[in-house]
C-alpha cells in the first residue's frame, strides 16, 4: 500500500467551490483500479489550504493507471482550476 499526498493551495474565495466540485471528483477517484481510501482535510491556520491523503494499491494504480485513464482528464476538468500553485504530490509507504 502507497499513500499519495497532496497540499492544495485553492485560490481565495473559491473554497467552497472547490468543496463542491471535488464531491464530485471523488466518486471518480473512489471507482479507480487499485483504489483504497481517501481524506480530504481542510487546514486551520489558512482557509484556502487543503491536504489530499489516497491510499492506493501500488504506485502504479495511481501514476499510470489513474493519470493515464479517460477519468484523470475528468478529475482534472472538474477540481484543477481551483489550484495556485499546482500542488506537489509524493507518494510515501509504510516502514
Amino acid at each position: 500500500m502507497i499513500l499519495e499526498i497532496s497540499v492544495l493551495d485553492i485560490i481565495e474565495g473559491n473554497q467552497l467551490e472547490f468543496e463542491n466540485a471535488f464531491k464530485r471528483a471523488k466518486i471518480i477517484i473512489a471507482n479507480m483500479k487499485g483504489y483504497i481510501s481517501h481524506e480530504l482535510q481542510k487546514c486551520i491556520e489558512n482557509d484556502h489550504r487543503y491536504l489530499l491523503l489516497v491510499k492506493w494499491v501500488t504506485l502504479q494504480d495511481h501514476t499510470v493507471g489513474f493519470r493515464g485513464s479517460p477519468e484523470y482528464q475528468d478529475w482534472k476538468a472538474l477540481l484543477h482550476h481551483f489550484y495556485d500553485p499546482s500542488p506537489v504530490v509524493e507518494h510515501y509507504n509504510n516502514l
